[in-house]
């Protein structure tokens, strides 16, 4: 009978167990649908339904628990990710939640999600440090928060995330230096950190990333040498190193590398000279070594890299003569030299069409001087072109794919059918905006990137003045190199498709942002000042420090793009000229209505000061906030004199209020108005800007609520 009744108190036992369990389990079932409830996402909600593990985008398991959230490309932002309550869904194995329009911080309630493999957050505009409760992530595999505004440093607990396959912090704000411990990602095949605010050396430890392909650190203000560590990432395809503030030698290591099909070291401070180890990479399409101080001559065995399609070697000071190779091979697209006085036999650039050139015209980084050449080169192929009316669809993709439409850019090479696939053959959902002569695509290519893309037309293509301005962009653009000029990275021109591949600029121009009642006032006093800094600096360059002159001729707030930092950019050089100093520049009168210097409707002579009048214009419609059109015609009556500073600031704004920004603010107006004086011999020019910038302007005697525009306009500089 004991025996009985034990056996009965423990079945009991074992079915209040149960019951609890089961009764844990149903609450944590209802914990995790309420998070996905309560976070005012209702997206996921299907009205025909309260279960929700079928509402869209959720992924459950049998006892439905939340186990994945994958949802991409909303049309509408839905909020700040910390509406979602983490800890409630403990059982997540992956988070997607890329272009979503995400904004706000990444909560520390994400270091409780230790089951979750892939966190991808890319392409929101998430804010703040990345929080150090990731490194509680161990099973990560994936980690993609490219294309934020998170800023920082990179947290060091990041070491611990061993199993991280792949690593994309790339396009945000991250500051300090790149964290040692990331040399514990063994198995890491991808890494990318570019365009962020990293600054000390590359630490040696990545040398223990053996299984890395790919490796982009560019776009930083990374500094000190190379480390000789490198040479250990026998598996890398694609290094690019570029754009940072990098010195000393290349190591010979980099011989190592024998799988790399592109290396992009250029725009950096590199010296020495190029290790002949470098003819090791026999599988290299693309090498970039432009803009550094690169001494010595370039290695003849070179030529054993017989992939190579672009060899850029511009603005360094490479001395010896030229070997043969470069001079008389056909097989590769283009040689640059450009820029290295001490070369003998300096053929400038060398591009050499093989036989592609019979499907596709593709110029990209041609000098100035031969550009002329290559103009001749592609008018005649033109007109084969029209004599056979070729389309692509007659040409069988296989042969196409990377080969007869190669773009060289900083990534390395990017297919023609990346950009079609990109922009899914330009569809309208891409555009982003339209040009005086073409429509801007957004396209994220394979690695990553963002570029734009600006497309002719297909009546355009046809329409001689549009092909003119696409040839003289690129002309243009081409020898401009500035940190506030938009760089193009190639173009295209074929019978179907005419297109050029630019920085992406992510808060597009600053006329849009001024005319959105809500963007405007993210652009304070301190931003617009900078603005007015980089136009003012990027056109003294343009002006007074490229020979000949290139006058832009189309200043307008249109054309002033703003990168994520809110960064200023001059763009579109459709109409740009060289000025020559020795004719008499007479033109056509083009650029933006309301923006034109008003000599030119009389004399028809362009100069550097129709630039300085526009750039003035603009200056004054980023400080109101509009268009100056009326301002400006009341400047020239007596009107001025009862125009008060205060009553003409965009009052979408308070008045500054440090004594600092209320100087720069006043400093600005100041010097706007003297750029659009009605005489153009009056007005400075843009390297006096540039140097007044620089300098100190006494302050108006007037305390700033006091200030007249007319004070300010009879006011010396």
């Amino acid at each position: 009978m004991e025996c009985v009744v034990s056996s009965v108190v423990a079945v009991l036992v074992v079915v209040h167990t149960v019951s609890m369990t089961h009764a844990a389990d149903h609450s944590q079932v209802v914990a995790e649908a309420d998070a996905l409830r309560n976070s005012g996402w209702w997206i996921w909600r299907d009205p025909d339904t309260s279960n929700h593990c079928s509402w869209s985008g959720i992924t459950c398991n049998e006892a439905k628990h939340v186990t994945g959230i994958r949802l991409r490309n909303y049309q509408e932002p839905i909020g700040e990710v910390s509406e979602l309550n983490l800890s409630s869904l403990p059982s997540l194995n992956f988070l997607i939640l890329s272009r979503m329009g995400l904004s706000g911080s990444i909560s520390d309630q994400i270091g409780s999600l230790t089951k979750l493999t892939i966190l991808d957050l890319s392409h929101n505009q998430l804010t703040d440090p990345i929080p150090h409760q990731i490194g509680s992530l161990t099973k990560l595999t994936h980690l993609d928060l490219f294309d934020n505004q998170l800023t920082g440093p990179i947290p060091h607990q990041i070491g611990s995330l061993t199993k991280l396959i792949h690593l994309d912090l790339s396009s945000n704000q991250l500051t300090d230096s790149l964290p040692h411990q990331i040399g514990t990602l063994t198995e890491l095949t991808y890494l990318h950190v570019s365009s962020n605010e990293l600054t000390g050396p590359i630490p040696s430890s990545l040398g223990r990333l053996t299984k890395l392909t790919h490796l982009d650190l560019s776009y930083n203000q990374l500094n000190g040498s190379i480390p000789h560590q490198i040479g250990t990432l026998i598996e890398l395809t694609y290094l690019d190193l570029s754009w940072g503030e990098l010195t000393g030698a290349m190591p010979s290591s980099l011989g190592c590398l024998t799988k790399l099909t592109s290396l992009d070291l250029s725009m950096n401070q590199i010296n020495g000279s190029i290790p002949p180890e470098i003819g090791n990479l026999k599988d290299l399409v693309t090498l970039d070594l432009s803009n550094n101080l690169i001494s010595g001559e370039i290695p003849s065995n070179l030529k054993i890299l017989k992939r190579l399609w672009l060899l850029d070697l511009s603005y360094n000071r490479l001395s010896g003569n030229v070997p043969s190779f470069i001079t008389n091979n056909c097989n590769q697209t283009t040689f640059d030299l450009s820029q290295n006085d001490d070369l003998e036999g300096h053929p400038g650039y060398s591009i050499c069409t093989g036989g592609h050139a019979t499907s596709l015209t593709l110029i990209i980084s041609l000098p100035l001087t031969l550009f002329f050449v290559a103009l001749i080169l592609g008018f005649a192929f033109g007109l084969w072109w029209k004599k056979r009316q070729l389309q692509p669809e007659s040409m069988p993709v296989k042969k196409r794919r990377g080969d007869l439409f190669s773009i060289w850019d900083y990534d390395g090479r990017i297919a023609f059918e990346d950009i079609i696939l990109a922009t899914e053959d330009f569809d309208i959902r891409y555009c982003i905006g339209v040009g005086g002569y073409g429509s801007v695509y957004r396209a994220q290519l394979p690695s990553g990137k963002v570029v734009a893309v600006k497309k002719l037309h297909r009546s355009e293509i046809d329409e001689p003045t549009y092909l003119r301005s696409f040839k003289n962009e690129v002309r243009m653009l081409e020898q401009i190199r500035h940190r506030n000029i938009v760089k193009l990275h190639g173009y295209c021109l074929h019978n179907r498709y005419m297109f050029l591949i630019y920085m992406y600029m992510e808060r597009g121009s600053l006329y849009s942002m001024l005319s959105d009642e809500v963007e405007a006032v993210e652009l304070d006093w301190v931003k617009r000042v900078n603005i007015f800094k980089n136009m003012a600096h990027a056109l003294s360059y343009m002006h007074h420090d490229c020979i000949p002159p290139i006058i832009h001729r189309d200043i307008s707030s249109n054309n002033i793009l703003l990168d994520s930092k809110l960064e200023g950019f001059v763009s579109d050089f459709g109409t740009a000229r060289l000025l020559d100093p020795d004719s008499s520049n007479q033109t056509l009168v083009v650029g933006t209505y309301g923006y034109i210097a008003p000599e030119l409707a009389c004399t028809m002579v362009v100069t550097e000061k129709c630039d300085v009048y526009s750039f003035g214009v603009v200056a004054l419609e980023t400080m109101i906030g509009k268009h100056p059109g009326e301002l400006i015609t009341s400047l020239s009556s007596s009107l001025c004199q009862d125009i008060m500073l205060r009553d003409v600031l965009d009052s979408r704004l308070s008045l500054p209020e440090d004594l600092q920004v209320a100087k720069d603010v006043v400093f600005v107006i100041l010097l706007a108005l003297k750029c659009i004086h009605s005489n153009p011999q009056s007005r400075p020019t843009m390297q006096q800007v540039s140097y007044k910038l620089l300098s100190n302007i006494p302050f108006p005697k007037s305390p700033f609520y006091a200030i007249s525009l007319h004070e300010l306009k009879n006011q010396e500089m």
